[in-house]
Order: C-alpha cells, then structure tokens, then sequence
C-alpha cells in the first residue's frame, strides 16, 4: 500500500512538468490526494487538493494559478499539470492521501509514509 509520484525532471523557466501520483495496493478514488513540496533548507509547502467523491479542487494562493490537479481514476492516479514554471518551484514533490483535503493543504503526511517524491529543478 503506497504512492508513488513520478514525473519530475529538469526544465527551464517558462516550461511546463506533468506529475503523476499512482497508488498501488489501495484505489485511490476513495481518498482525497495532495500535493506538496519541499525545498532544501524550507518548510515543506501544501500545494493542491482533490478530495474523494466530489473531485473538488483547491490550490495554494502562491501558485496563481500555474498548477491544476486532475485525477484519472481508471489509471489510479491523480496529476499534477504545473505550467510557467520558475526557478522557485524547484523542490522535491510529494503526494499524499487522506479521507479530506485539509491537512494535505497545509502539507501533512496523509494515510501512507512520505515516498521518495519526485524531483523538480527549474533553471533560469
């Protein structure tokens, strides 16, 4: 029973990162799903929010509306569309699951142990 988020890489200012949060061994459609971030020597970041059952969606201010998470339950997965990239959104991304987005939004360990992440490194 994990997450496992994927997609990461390195881009320049401007570029677009899709990333992926797959589970295995649990449906994720049941679950609410964020997304947060940490960068070296920060606090780890809340990012986005899709609950269970309504997909409703939420967002940190901070983004102004750069990053749009979706969730294709047939694939189990739930992304991360980030656009407009900048140097400043270079971190290690997280997913995390839950039974509501609250606690996610400010960037707590869900239901499962913090994976690995996925790095994102935006260069200038």
């Amino acid at each position: 029973v994990q997450l496992q988020a994927s997609g990461g890489g390195l881009v320049q200012t401007g570029e677009s990162l899709r990333l992926s949060c797959t589970a295995s061994g649990f449906d994720l459609a049941f679950y609410s799903v964020g997304w947060s971030r940490q960068a070296p020597g920060k606090e780890r970041e809340g990012l986005s929010c899709i609950s269970s059952v309504t997909d409703k969606t939420f967002y940190a201010e901070s983004l102004r509306g750069r990053f749009t998470i979706s969730r294709d339950s047939a694939a189990n997965t739930v992304y991360l569309q980030m656009n407009s990239l900048e140097p400043e959104d270079s971190a290690n991304y997280y997913c995390a699951s839950e039974s509501s987005c609250p606690s996610l939004l400010q960037g707590k360990r869900g239901l499962n142990p913090w994976g690995q992440g996925t790095q994102v490194t935006v260069s200038s």
